[in-house]
C-alpha cells in the first residue's frame, strides 16, 4: 500500500464517519418506508402466508424425480433474483408460500406453480435468454409454462414505462444501499490498515461514530433482508429497463448478487468482519468501564443517591464533574446494540476474552429484543443461538445464551420496573429543585441530561418489550405510571429551554476562565506536539479565551461546530498507529477535551442535546401502545395531572424525519397532528364530564333550597307548635339542606370531593402549557376545554328545561334559572383551576339561547318557552280553562271537569315572568313578543274578513248610532258577532300576557342597568307631540325593547303592517279598520247574556277574560290607525259613542237572560277608558252617565259579597 494511504490527515476518517453515519440513518429511513409501504399493499391485496403449507400428503407422495426437476427450475428462477410483485395487486403465492389444498412449499401443486411463474416475468430472461445454451430438460409442464410466459410478455411490453416509473424509487434505494455498503467496507478497511486506537473514554467521538457506523450498517442489511419483495422489485425493474433500453441496468448484476448474498445478513457479515475483529473488539471492550456502571439496579442507584442535588447540600453549587463526561448520558440502548451486534460479528473474542464475554452476557440479560429501527425489533437470543448452533465448539456459548434468555425473561422486567419507579421520584426531585433554583442548571447540567437519558432508555425499553414478552410476566410490562415519568422529562426539557441563557452565561465563563487555562497548561506540558496538532489545539485555547459574558447579554449566536469537528479530526490524527502525538499516551488530554466539548454544547447546542438525550419520537411508530398508555393515564385519577405529557410528546415526532426521505415528512406530520388533537380532545372531554357531574350535584343541592321544598318543614313546625301528631312514628326525619357540609371526620370523602380532586388534577394538566407547536401548527389546550364547555353548557341548559313535546311539560322558569345559576357558579370556579375566560363561555352560550336557534341549528330555551306559552298556556286560555287575573297579575286555572296537567299560576306570576326575562334576556323577550304579535295579526286578519262580510250593515250602523230602532234592526242582520268578540278576547289575552312579560323585563333591566333604563324612560316621556311618527316609532321600539309600555305598540304595528293587501286600496283598508271598531262596539251588549261575564272584584276581572277586551281595543285601534295615518283619538271617540249607545240600550231590556250581567259589562267602558292614553273620563261622562258606572260597581261588589256569604 502506498505511503499516502497511511497518512491519517488524507484519509479524512472523521469526515467520512460523520457523513456515512448520517447517510446510513437516511438509508434506514428509506428502507423502513419501503418495507411498510410494500407490506401495506400486500396486506390490502391479499397477504402471502408464511410457512410451508398445510398437512396435505399429496406432495409428500411425489417421486424423487419430480422433486429434482422442480429444484432445477427453481434454481434458475433464483438466478433471476426472485418473483415480482403482481402488476394488478392480485394475491399471488410466492416462493415458500402454500398453494391450493395446503401443499408444502417444496412440492407446490401444478396450478399454483404456474401462477407463481406467471408473475415472475423478469425470470424469463434467466430461463430463456441467459440460459439458452444450458442443458435444461423441459417436460410438458415446462413447455406449457413457456407458452403462458410468452403471453405475459406482451402485457409487460405495454406497461414497461409504468413499471419503470413506479419501481424506480425502490430500485435506486437498493442501489444506494449497495453503494453505502461499498463505502463502509472501504472505510473499515482503511481503519484497519491505519490500526486506529479506540477507547470510548478517551477518543469518544471517534469510537462512538465507529461503533454507530457498524451498527447502522448491520441494521441496514437486516432491514433490507426483511423486505420480502426486494427480489421481485429489482428483477421486474431490470426486465422493464431491458425492454425499454435494450440492455440491463449496469448496477443490476452487483445488486442482484448483494441481495442473494445477504439472504442471511448476520451470517454473511460474520464472515465479512473477520479482518475487522481486532478494531471492533478493542472499541467494544473499552465499554467495560461505562456499560456496567450504567446497567445497575435501582437499589444501587438509590444507595448512591444518583441524580440527587440535595443529598449533599454543601456541594450543591459545585459543578458536576466526570472523567468520562459524554459517556454519562450515553444511551444504554445504543451501548447494548453495540455490544450484542458487535460481539456477534467478532464472536471469536468471546472465547478468548473474559471481559468481552461478561459484557456480552450482561447485555443479553438486560433485554429480550433490541430496536433495529423505529418499531422494527430484533430478538437477540433466538438469532444468536441460530447463528452459533452451526459453529463447531460453540455449545458453551449457546448454553450462555439460553441462561441469559431465562434471566432476561425472569428478572429484566422487574429490574426495569424498579428503575422506572426510582427515576420517577428522582426526576420529580430534580425538576422541583431546578424550578425553584434555576441557577443550578449551570453547575448541574450534567445531572439533567443524565436523568433525561436514563428515563428515555427505560421508556423505550418498556415500549419495545411490551408486545414481545411472555404473558406470564405481563404485569412487569404494564406501567400505569409511565405518564408521570414522561411528564417530569418534559418538565426538565422545559427548564433547559426556558433557562438556556442562564446555562450559556455559566458555561461561557467556565470555558474562558477554567477550561482554556487547563487546556493551555496541558498543551504546554506535551513532550511532543507536531505542528498540525499544535495549530488545532492553539485555536481551541484562543476560541475559548475570547469568550465573554457580554456576548450572552448581547444575544450573540454561538457556533462551536467547527471546534468540535476539529477535535474529531484531531482524535483521528492522534489515534492511528505511529502517530507523532498518540492520544493513547495522553489520556488526560482526551478526557479534558471531551469535557470541554460538553461545555461547548451547553452554550450553542442545547436543543440538539435535548434531542440526543430525550427524544421520544419512537412513540410515533407505536400508536396503539401510545393511545393505550394515554387511556390508562386518564382512567387513573392520580395520573391524570400528567396527561399533558402525551400531547407534548407529539412535538418530538418531526425529529425522526430525515432529509433523504422527504416523502414521509407529511405522513409523520399528519400523524403527530391527529394524535395531539385526539389527546387534547379526550382530556377536554374528561374534564367536561367531571364538570358536568359536579354541576349535577350542585344543581341537586340548589334544588333542595327551592321554596316548594320548605312546605313540609313549615307544616311540621306548625303542627309541632299546635302539638298535632302527623305522619307515622317510624318515619325518618327529612335532612335539611346543608347537612352534606357537616363533617365529623376529615377522612370521610364524598363523591363531590372525589370529583373536585379529579378535576383539579386534570385541569393542572390542561393549564400546564399555554400552547404547543406541532409541525408548525399551534395547539392551545385551554381552547379545547372552552369549546367543550360551551357545547355541554348549551346542551345542559336546553336539557334542564325538561321539555316533553308529547305531554307538553316544561320546567318552571324560576327552577330553570336556579339550576342555570348553580351551573354557572360551578363553571366560574373553573377559573381557579384553568386560566380560561369563562365569561366568554357565558356570553357565547347565553346569547345564543336568546335566539330562536343556536349556532348548530338546535332549538334554544327561547324557542322552547315561546312555543310552550303560545301552544300550551295561551291555547288553554282561549279554550276557557284558564283566566287572566289582573289583581294577581297572573293566569290562573279555572275549575273544570278535565284538570290541566300544570298550574298556570306557577308559570305566569310575576316571579316566574321575571325568571323568564332573566333567562331569555331582551333578545329572547323580543322574539317572544314577535311570536305573540304574529298570532295577533292572524286574528286581526280573520276579523277583517268578518268585517268585509258585514261591511254594508256596519256602514249603516256607523251613521245610525243615534237611532235605536234602526240600530236594533241592523244588529239583527249582523253575522259572526260572537266570533268577533271571541277573537278580540283572544287578542286581549295575548296582549295581557305580553304586558306581564314586558313588565317583568322592565323590572329585570331596572335591576341590572338602572341608569340606562331611566334614560330610555326619560327619552320616551319627553317626545314632543309634533315629532314625526317615524321618529316616535323608533323611540317606542327602543322603549319596548327595554320593557317600557308605549302608547302605540311598535311590535304590533310591524305585525299588522305586513298584512296590507295589494288588491285593496289604502282608503278601503282604512274603512275596514274603522268598521272593525264599529263591529266590536255594537257587539259588546251581547256579552251581558253570558253567564261567565260576571265581574269578580277579587280578581278585578271576568272569568271569561272579557276584561282583556279593553287592552285589545286600545292597542288594536292605536296600531291600525297609526298604520293608516288616521286620528287614533277620533276613532276611539267614535268607538266610545257607539259602545255607550249600544250598552245604554240594554238598560231598557226587560229580558233577564239578556241583561243577566249588564252591570259587569258596563264596567268594560270604564276599563277601556282607564287603559287608553287617548280617552278621558270627561269624554266617557259625556257619552255614558257616571252614575250608571257607580251603580254597576256597587251591584257587582254587593253580588260578590252575597256569593261569598
Amino acid at each position: 500500500m502506498s505511503r499516502s494511504v497511511l497518512q491519517p490527515s488524507q484519509q479524512k476518517l472523521a469526515e467520512k464517519l460523520t457523513i456515512l453515519n448520517d447517510r446510513g440513518v437516511g438509508m434506514l429511513t428509506r428502507l423502513y418506508n419501503i418495507k411498510k409501504v410494500r407490506t401495506g399493499r400486500r396486506g390490502r391485496g391479499g397477504r402471502r402466508a408464511e410457512g410451508s403449507g398445510g398437512p396435505g400428503g399429496a406432495g409428500r407422495r411425489r417421486g424423487q424425480k419430480s422433486r429434482r426437476r422442480r429444484a432445477r427450475i427453481e434454481r434458475r428462477l433464483e438466478r433471476g433474483v426472485g418473483a415480482p410483485q403482481p402488476l394488478r395487486g392480485a394475491p399471488v403465492p410466492g416462493p415458500g408460500s402454500p398453494g391450493k389444498g395446503g401443499q408444502s412449499a417444496e412440492l407446490r401443486s401444478r396450478e399454483n406453480r404456474k401462477t407463481w411463474v406467471l408473475q415472475t416475468e423478469h425470470t424469463i430472461l434467466a430461463i430463456v435468454g441467459c440460459n439458452a445454451h444450458s442443458e435444461i430438460v423441459y417436460d410438458v409442464e415446462a413447455a406449457i409454462l413457456q407458452i403462458i410466459l410468452r403471453q405475459q410478455l406482451a402485457q409487460l411490453q405495454k406497461e414497461k414505462s409504468e413499471i419503470l416509473k413506479n419501481l424506480a424509487l425502490y430500485y435506486f434505494t437498493f442501489v444506494d444501499v449497495m453503494e453505502f455498503k461499498d463505502h463502509v467496507c472501504e472505510l473499515l478497511n482503511t481503519i484497519d490498515v491505519c490500526q486506529v486506537f479506540f477507547d470510548i473514554t478517551v477518543n469518544f467521538d471517534l469510537t462512538k461514530n465507529y461503533l454507530d457506523l457498524i451498527i447502522t450498517y448491520t441494521t441496514l442489511m437486516i432491514l433490507l433482508s426483511r423486505i420480502e419483495e426486494r427480489k421481485a422489485i429489482i428483477g421486474l425493474y431490470n426486465y422493464a429497463h431491458e425492454m425499454t433500453h435494450g440492455a440491463s441496468d449496469r448496477e443490476y448484476p452487483r445488486l442482484g448478487q448483494m441481495i442473494v448474498d445477504y439472504e442471511n445478513p448476520l451470517k454473511k457479515m460474520m464472515e465479512e468482519f473477520v479482518p475487522h475483529s481486532k478494531s471492533l473488539s478493542d472499541a467494544l471492550i473499552s465499554l467495560q468501564m461505562v456499560y456496567p456502571r450504567r446497567n445497575l439496579s435501582a437499589d444501587q442507584w438509590r444507595n448512591a443517591q444518583l441524580l440527587s442535588l440535595i443529598s449533599a447540600p454543601s456541594t450543591m453549587l459545585n459543578p458536576a464533574q466526570s472523567d468520562t463526561m459524554p459517556c454519562e448520558y450515553l444511551s444504554l440502548d445504543a451501548m447494548e446494540k453495540w455490544i450484542i451486534f458487535g460481539f456477534i460479528l467478532c464472536h471469536g473474542i468471546l472465547n478468548t476474552d473474559a471481559t468481552a464475554l461478561n459484557l456480552w452476557k450482561l447485555a443479553l440479560q438486560s433485554s429480550s429484543c433490541l430496536s433495529l429501527f423505529r418499531d422494527e425489533v430484533f430478538h437477540i437470543h433466538k438469532a444468536a443461538e441460530d447463528l452459533f448452533v452451526n459453529i463447531r465448539g460453540y455449545n458453551k456459548r449457546i448454553n450462555d445464551i439460553r441462561e441469559c434468555k431465562e434471566a432476561a425473561v425472569s428478572h429484566a422486567g422487574s429490574m426495569h420496573r424498579e428503575r422506572r419507579k426510582f427515576l420517577r421520584s428522582a426526576l420529580k426531585e430534580l425538576a422541583t429543585v431546578l424550578s425553584d433554583q434555576p441557577g443550578l442548571l449551570g453547575p448541574k447540567a450534567l445531572f439533567v441530561f443524565m436523568a433525561l437519558s436514563f428515563a428515555r432508555d427505560e421508556i423505550i425499553w418498556l415500549l419495545r418489550h411490551a408486545d414481545n414478552m411472555p404473558k406470564k410476566s405481563a404485569d412487569d410490562f404494564i406501567d400505569k405510571h409511565i405518564a408521570e415519568l414522561i411528564f417530569y422529562m418534559e418538565e426538565l426539557r422545559a427548564h433547559v429551554r426556558k433557562y438556556g441563557p442562564v446555562m450559556q452565561r455559566y458555561y461561557v465563563q467556565y470555558l474562558s476562565g477554567f477550561d482554556a487555562v487547563v487546556l493551555n497548561e496541558l498543551v504546554q506540558n506535551l513532550s511532543v506536539c507536531p505542528e498540525d496538532e499544535s495549530i488545532i489545539m492553539s485555536s481551541f485555547v484562543n476560541t475559548m479565551t475570547s469568550l465573554s459574558v457580554k456576548q450572552v447579554e448581547d444575544g450573540e449566536v454561538f457556533d462551536f461546530r467547527g471546534m468540535r469537528l476539529d477535535w474529531f479530526r484531531l482524535q483521528a490524527y492522534t489515534s492511528v498507529s505511529k502517530a507523532s502525538l498518540g492520544l493513547a499516551d495522553h489520556r488526560e488530554l482526551g478526557k479534558m477535551m471531551n469535557t470541554i466539548i460538553f461545555h461547548t454544547k451547553m452554550v450553542d447546542s442545547l436543543v440538539e442535546m435535548l434531542v440526543e438525550t430525550s427524544d421520544l419520537s419512537i412513540f410515533c411508530f407505536y400508536s396503539r401502545a401510545f393511545e393505550k398508555m394515554f387511556q390508562q393515564c386518564l382512567e387513573l385519577p392520580s395520573q391524570s395531572r400528567y396527561s399533558i405529557a402525551f400531547p407534548l410528546l407529539c412535538t418530538h415526532f418531526m425529529s425522526c424525519t430525515h432529509e433523504l426521505c422527504p416523502e414521509e415528512r407529511h405522513h409523520i406530520g399528519d400523524r403527530s397532528l391527529s394524535l395531539c388533537n385526539m389527546f387534547l380532545d379526550e382530556m377536554a372531554k374528561q374534564a367536561r364530564n367531571l364538570i358536568t357531574d359536579i354541576c349535577t350535584e350542585q344543581c341537586t343541592l340548589s334544588d333542595q333550597l327551592l321554596p316548594k321544598h320548605c312546605a313540609k318543614t313549615i307544616s311540621q313546625a306548625v303542627n309541632k307548635k299546635s302539638k298535632k301528631q302527623t305522619g307515622k312514628k317510624g318515619e325518618p326525619e327529612r335532612e335539611k339542606p346543608g347537612v352534606e357540609s357537616m363533617r365529623k371526620n376529615r377522612l370521610v370523602v364524598t363523591n363531590l370531593d372525589k370529583l373536585h380532586t379529579a378535576l383539579s388534577e386534570l385541569c393542572f394538566s390542561i393549564n400546564y402549557v399555554p400552547n404547543m407547536v406541532v409541525w408548525e401548527h399551534t395547539f392551545t389546550p385551554r381552547e379545547y376545554l372552552t369549546s367543550h364547555l360551551e357545547i355541554r353548557f348549551t346542551k345542559s341548559i336546553v336539557g334542564m328545561t325538561m321539555y316533553n313535546q308529547a305531554t307538553q311539560e316544561i320546567a318552571k322558569p324560576s327552577e330553570l334559572l336556579t339550576s342555570v345559576r348553580a351551573y354557572m357558579t360551578v363553571l366560574q370556579s373553573i377559573e381557579n383551576y384553568v386560566q380560561i375566560d369563562i365569561t366568554r363561555v357565558f356570553n357565547n352560550v347565553l346569547l345564543q339561547q336568546t335566539q330562536h336557534l343556536d349556532s348548530h341549528g338546535e332549538p334554544t330555551i327561547t324557542s322552547l318557552y315561546t312555543n310552550w306559552y303560545l301552544e300550551t298556556l295561551l291555547r288553554q286560555v282561549s279554550n276557557g280553562h284558564i283566566a287572566y287575573f289582573p289583581a294577581m297579575k297572573a293566569f290562573v286555572n279555572l275549575p273544570t271537569e278535565n284538570e290541566l296537567t300544570f298550574n298556570a299560576e306557577e308559570y305566569s306570576d310575576i316571579s316566574e315572568m321575571r325568571s323568564l326575562s332573566e333567562l331569555l334576556g331582551p333578545y329572547g323577550m323580543k322574539f317572544l313578543s314577535e311570536s305573540l304579535m304574529w298570532h295577533i295579526s292572524s286574528q286581526v286578519a280573520e276579523l277583517k274578513k268578518l268585517v268585509v262580510e258585514n261591511v254594508d250593515v256596519l256602514t249603516q250602523m256607523r251613521t245610525s248610532f243615534d237611532k235605536p230602532d234602526q240600530m236594533a234592526a241592523l244588529f239583527k242582520r249582523l253575522s259572526s258577532v260572537d266570533s268577533v268578540l271571541k277573537r278580540m278576547t283572544i287578542i286581549g289575552v295575548i296582549l295581557s300576557f305580553r304586558s306581564l312579560a314586558q313588565e317583568a323585563l322592565r323590572d329585570v333591566l331596572s335591576y341590572h342597568i338602572p341608569f340606562l333604563v331611566s334614560s330610555i324612560e326619560d327619552f320616551k316621556d319627553h317626545i314632543p307631540r309634533e315629532t314625526d311618527m317615524k321618529v316616535a316609532m323608533n323611540v317606542y321600539e327602543l322603549s319596548s325593547a327595554a320593557g317600557l309600555p308605549c302608547e302605540i305598540d311598535p311590535a304590533l304595528v310591524v305585525a299588522l303592517s305586513s298584512q296590507k293587501s295589494e288588491n285593496i286600496s289604502p282608503e278601503e283598508e282604512y274603512k275596514i279598520a274603522c268598521l272593525l271598531m264599529v263591529f266590536v262596539a255594537v257587539s259588546l251588549p251581547t256579552l251581558a247574556s253570558n253567564v261567565m261575564s260576571q265581574y269578580s272584584p277579587a280578581i278585578e276581572g271576568h272569568c271569561n277574560n272579557i276584561h282583556c277586551l279593553a287592552k285589545a281595543i286600545n292597542q288594536i285601534a292605536a296600531a291600525l290607525f297609526t298604520i293608516h295615518k288616521g286620528s287614533i283619538e277620533d276613532r276611539l271617540k267614535e268607538f266610545l259613542a257607539l259602545a255607550s249607545s249600544s250598552l245604554l240600550k240594554i238598560g231598557q231590556e226587560t229580558d233577564k237572560t239578556t241583561t243577566r250581567n249588564r252591570e259587569s259589562v258596563y264596567l268594560l267602558l270604564d276599563m277601556i277608558v282607564q287603559e287608553s292614553p287617548f280617552l278621558t273620563m270627561d269624554l266617557l261622562e259625556s257619552c255614558f252617565p257616571y252614575v250608571l258606572l257607580r251603580n254597576a260597581y256597587h251591584a257587582v261588589y254587593k253580588q260578590s259579597v252575597t256569593s261569598s256569604a
